[in-house]
C-alpha cells in the first residue's frame, strides 16, 4: 500500500494530504472524485483501466449532450449530412416563420425573432413549389372562367405555364438573394460598421416572404379586376414589409443615398414579380361587342307611266 512518504518522493503534495487523513484509501476513492489525480497516482494496471473507462463514458456523455444542444459536426459540402442540416426544422418552427411572414410588425426583425440563427431551406423550397402550382393552376382556371360564355372557345390546359412559373419564381427566390447578399458583403468590406446576414439567412427571408402570394393567387380566380388589383396591393405591402423591416437595420448604417437605393431596389424587384405574375397568368379577356345587324328594307321601285294625248 502506498505510504505518504512514497508520495512525497514523487512530489504529490495534494495526494499526500488526502492519504495522510485516511491511509487506507486507495486510488478508487481518488478516481471517483478527481480522474486527473487518479491518472497520476494509479500505479497498478487495474487503476489505469478504471480511469480509461471513466474517460470514455465522459466523452460519450459529452457527445450525447452536444447532439441534444444541436452542436453536431457536419461534413464537407459534398456529403449528405451537410445539406441535411439545412432541413433540420420541425412543424412548429415552420408555422411560426410563416406566421411572421404574413404578420410583419414594426421593430420585429424576421431573422432575429423567427430564425434565431437557425435558417432553413425546407420552408422556402416548399413555399416556392406550392406557389408555382397555385399560380399556374389558378391562371388556367381564370382563363377558363373568363371564356366560359364564349361558344367559339375550346379549353386547352396550358401546361407550359407551370414551367414559366417555376423558372420565374425560383430565379427570383435565388438570384435576387444572391445579388443582395453579395452587395451587402461588398458594402460590409467598404464600410466596416455595416453588419450583414449570411447567405442562407437571406435566402430564407426571401422564401418565406413569398408565402402571402399563395392565397392571393388562389383568390385571383375571382373574375373581378378591381378585386385582383386590391389583393395584389395588399400582398405586396405585407411581403415587402417583411423584407424592408429585415434589411433596413443592415443598410441604415451605410450612406443615406446607398441605404435608400438598396431598399428601393428590393421593393421594386418584389413589385415587378407580383405585377408580372398577375399580368401574364391572369390576363383579362375583353370580348369585343358583337355587331348589331342593321335591318335592311327592300328597295322601292317607282314606275313612271306617261300618258300620250
Amino acid at each position: 500500500m502506498a505510504s505518504p512518504n512514497d508520495l512525497q518522493f514523487q512530489e504529490f503534495e495534494e495526494a499526500t494530504e488526502l492519504l495522510s487523513a485516511d491511509p487506507g484509501a486507495s486510488t478508487f476513492s481518488i478516481s471517483s472524485s478527481n480522474s486527473t489525480t487518479a491518472a497520476g497516482t494509479g500505479g497498478g494496471g487495474g487503476g489505469g483501466e478504471e480511469v480509461k473507462l471513466d474517460l470514455s463514458e465522459d466523452e460519450e456523455d459529452q457527445e450525447e449532450s452536444s447532439e441534444l444542444l444541436g452542436q453536431k459536426q457536419t461534413g464537407g459540402f459534398w456529403t449528405f449530412e451537410y445539406y441535411q442540416s439545412f432541413f433540420n426544422v420541425d412543424t412548429m418552427q415552420v408555422l411560426d416563420r410563416v406566421k411572421g411572414s404574413v404578420m410583419p410588425l414594426p421593430g420585429r426583425n424576421f431573422i432575429k425573432h423567427h430564425l434565431r440563427n437557425n435558417p432553413d431551406l425546407y420552408g422556402p423550397f416548399w413555399i416556392c413549389v406550392t406557389l408555382v402550382f397555385s399560380v399556374a393552376i389558378s391562371g388556367n382556371l381564370s382563363s377558363f372562367l373568363s371564356e366560359m360564355g364564349n361558344p367559339a372557345f375550346h379549353y386547352r390546359p396550358q401546361f407550359h405555364r407551370v414551367t414559366i412559373a417555376a423558372v420565374v419564381i425560383f430565379l427570383y427566390a435565388w438570384l435576387v438573394p444572391v445579388g443582395l447578399w453579395g452587395f451587402l458583403t461588398w458594402r460590409q468590406g467598404t464600410e466596416r460598421q455595416i453588419g450583414g446576414y449570411s447567405f442562407l439567412e437571406t435566402v430564407c427571408v426571401y422564401g418565406y416572404s413569398l408565402f402571402i402570394y399563395i392565397p392571393t393567387s388562389i383568390l385571383w380566380i375571382i373574375p373581378f379586376e378591381w378585386l385582383r388589383w386590391t389583393l395584389i396591393v395588399v400582398a405586396m405591402v405585407i411581403s415587402g414589409s417583411v423584407l424592408v423591416l429585415t434589411f433596413w437595420p443592415v443598410v441604415r448604417d451605410d450612406t443615406k443615398a446607398m441605404a435608400v437605393a438598396t431598399v428601393v431596389t428590393i421593393v421594386v424587384l418584389h413589385t415587378l414579380l407580383a405585377i408580372g405574375c398577375k399580368m401574364y397568368f391572369f390576363q383579362t379577356v375583353i370580348h369585343p361587342p358583337a355587331p348589331v345587324p342593321v335591318p335592311t328594307t327592300p328597295p322601292v321601285h317607282v314606275s313612271l307611266s306617261t300618258k300620250s294625248h
